[in-house]
């Protein structure tokens, strides 16, 4: 095997594809054969809410938003996302997304995990504004 491996994220199968949910995501974590990071690209189409919040064990992303725009749910605060915008979320920080009228395009990046993966789905998926989570 070399030491390298090149994938065309959009050429990968859209995970989400038999969704309804207005949502595609394509992980490139096992076509790149990585051993410690993972690389995924997720589409949000415009005024699409992500249907589940969720945090990780171990596993530490950052997300960058490569076109549209719109808002991420971290912990109890809700901040406005842009192009080019990189967000750092620690394992156990609940987030979730929501594309604007333009929809958002994100590419994700995430360290070790265990085997199987460590995501936890998070009891609540979106706060309103001035509410925090489980109120």
């Amino acid at each position: 095997m070399p030491g390298y491996a090149i994938k065309n994220l959009r050429e990968l199968t859209d995970s989400a594809a038999d969704s309804s949910l207005g949502i595609a995501a394509r992980f490139a974590r096992g076509p790149l054969e990585t051993d410690h990071l993972g690389v995924s690209l997720l589409n949000y189409q415009p005024g699409v809410r992500s249907p589940m919040a969720h945090t990780h064990r171990e596993q530490e992303e950052v997300y960058v938003v490569l076109a549209g725009s719109g808002r991420i749910r971290l912990g109890d605060e809700v901040c406005e996302l842009r192009p080019w915008d990189a967000v750092r979320v620690s394992p156990e920080t609940v987030r979730a997304f929501e594309a604007d009228g333009s929809g958002m395009e994100i590419l994700a990046i995430g360290s070790d995990r265990p085997e199987g993966g460590d995501g936890e789905r998070a009891a609540d998926t979106w706060i309103a504004e001035g509410e925090t989570a489980g109120a």
